[in-house]
């Protein structure tokens, strides 16, 4: 975790910025249990079909994503969760608009 974020009331849409024509991410805890990473998605850009062997939790805090999980495609808009499930494929694409998003990751068994 940047040193400059401890112990500190932020906003946080200005954790990370968005970029023309691409994905900016931002580690602000890493732990061996799991991770918090903050991500700018702009327009038309998004992550390819991938899994992960844990569940991970979306936050969207901007804009509106389209994340499809196992094939089903779903629109998650400010303020809305949703989670993926461990081992299942997934994908996110900003589609409509540019979007932020919180990816919480808990490791466990």
């Amino acid at each position: 975790m940047s040193e400059d974020i401890k112990a500190k009331a932020l906003n946080i849409q200005f954790l990370v910025d968005y970029q023309q024509g691409t994905v900016v991410s931002r580690e602000v805890i890493k732990k061996e249990l799991g991770t918090v990473t903050f991500f700018a998605f702009d327009q038309g850009q998004g992550l390819s079909e991938h899994s992960a062997p844990f569940d991970a939790m979306v936050q969207i805090i901007d804009g509106e994503a389209e994340i499809t999980i196992s094939g089903k495609k779903h629109t998650v808009k400010a303020g809305e969760i949703i989670i993926m499930p461990a081992n299942e494929p997934h994908a996110l694409q900003a589609v409509n608009s540019s979007y932020k998003m919180i990816l919480t990751m808990i490791k466990s068994e």
